[in-house]
């Protein structure tokens, strides 16, 4: 980036999400080389900065970019909205997602993660933690950097099984870790992850080394657990107790851990996972999708009002569909409503929280992202107020975003100082050329499957 290249964002308010959770009037912001160098009141810093170029104006409120904890950025997408919701969630991964990452090619990949993160921006999502079913891994960054956003990058990472890319041996997968954290080393806005599949297809050796690597390198460890009975099946019967109970006892738990779902636990469980700190990202959309029990069993309200470190994701293609973290967010307030909590803060202010500073939080990024503050990320989301969804306007701005207006009224989406996205378009790639022949890549990728996804009606 140019040295000292600055710019100014203006807006009629800015929920700015810092400690205080400060809202400010006719407020503006200086940003200065992808970082955010001053905030305050529109006429104080306009006067000092009067030569700089402006985004943005009366209209509009501003917020800080949003984080997507948790989503599946290769394989769904192309068949979106394709498998069934009549089998299970077991035959959807197993049956019709894993055949369909194992025909993905390299182009596929860089064209999925592109595809995802193109509609994450329009959403104001500026940050994305893929979930780790990555052939390419170098082809999913090339998608990250179409867009311009900022992420973390992981690898398929398995050895129970002979699924597609799966390791023979627990050094066979730690390569491809290694080679994510090696490819990732110096980026500017993408950092490599160590990414386990998880549930039970990962051995307590690959665990326990995953771990370690993960904290040696200075990053952090994800993978999937228990979104449905399954895996407590499965560890109940392996191990002789519940999966986040064999966590403590590998010594695998701690703040560099993001399990994702964690959607069955016990109250033991649940206490262990707020004691040492190791973080949840709650795919809301995804368990209705696949009917996995949240409603009846899912206690992510408990934990974070617990004090658990929790965040949002939207999962896949086929499991919530699609990118869109302000309808998580707009969920997960109807699960907190719902779960009666005495002594939670407004389900709103918690729902957004969980989609900016609280997700940062989980994700062991909030020093860089999910606030506007000085020195942190310019990541900021412009929401056009003269859109019909912000007509009238609520005195609290908070609940009307997340109960009513949601994603309509993004116009525009700043990542890292720059315009990525202008009036809902992505300005760095041409989305109709890039992406000209999705129906036959759908096509073809179905046929090397073996998949024939039909209508539930008759077709005539």
């Amino acid at each position: 980036m140019t040295k000292n290249k600055s710019s100014l964002v203006v807006g009629k308010t800015v929920l700015t999400m810092n400690e205080e959770r400060q809202i400010i009037n006719d407020a503006a912001i200086k940003v200065t080389n992808g970082r955010i160098a001053e905030i305050g009141k529109r006429e104080e810093i306009l006067k000092k900065n009067s030569d700089l170029v402006i985004h943005g104006g009366d209209n509009f409120l501003l917020i800080p970019g949003l984080i997507n904890a948790h989503q599946h950025l290769t394989g769904d997408r192309l068949i979106r909205s394709c498998i069934p919701d009549s089998i299970t969630d077991n035959e959807a991964i197993f049956d019709w997602a894993i055949p369909i990452h194992e025909a993905h090619t390299s182009e596929d990949d860089e064209i999925s993660a592109t595809l995802v993160l193109a509609e994450s921006a329009r959403n104001g999502i500026t940050f994305t933690v893929e979930a780790g079913t990555v052939a390419h891994p170098g082809s999913v960054l090339k998608g990250f950097e179409n867009i311009g956003v900022g992420g973390t990058l992981g690898s398929w990472g398995w050895d129970v099984g002979d699924g597609p890319y799966s390791g023979k041996t627990v050094d066979d997968v730690l390569i491809r870790q290694l080679d994510v954290l090696e490819l990732t080393k110096e980026h500017p806005s993408v950092k490599g992850w160590v990414t386990l599949v998880g549930h039970d297809l990962m051995s307590d050796d690959l665990l326990k080394k995953a771990s370690e690597l993960a904290i040696e390198n200075s990053t952090n460890l994800t993978f999937h657990l228990s979104p449905n009975l399954s895996d407590v099946e499965s560890y109940l019967e392996r191990t002789g107790v519940r999966p986040v109970l064999h966590l403590k006892d590998l010594g695998v738990l701690g703040e560099h851990l993001l399990i994702a779902h964690a959607v069955h636990l016990d109250d033991q469980e649940l206490e262990t996972l707020i004691n040492t700190k190791t973080a949840i990202a709650s795919c809301p959309w995804a368990y209705l999708r696949l009917g996995q029990g949240v409603t009846k069993l899912g206690r992510h309200p408990e934990f974070f009002s617990r004090g658990g470190s929790l965040s949002l994701g939207c999962d896949a293609g086929n499991a919530g569909d699609n990118v869109d973290i302000l309808s998580s967010a707009k969920l997960f307030a109807g699960l907190i409503q719902e779960s009666e909590i005495e002594g939670m803060s407004s389900a709103s202010i918690s729902a957004l929280e969980l989609a900016t500073i609280e997700g940062a939080k989980a994700i062991g990024l909030s020093n860089e992202i999910g606030s506007i503050e000085i020195g942190k990320r310019a990541d900021i989301v412009f929401i056009d107020l003269e859109d019909q969804a912000w007509k009238p306007q609520s005195p609290d701005p908070v609940k009307q975003l997340i109960w009513s207006a949601g994603t309509s009224g993004i116009h525009s989406v700043m990542a890292l100082g720059e315009m990525i996205v202008v009036e809902g378009t992505c300005l760095k790639i041409d989305e109709e050329e890039k992406f000209s022949d999705l129906q036959e890549r759908q096509q073809r990728l179905l046929g090397e499957a073996g998949l024939e996804p039909r209508p539930h009606w008759p077709t005539v």
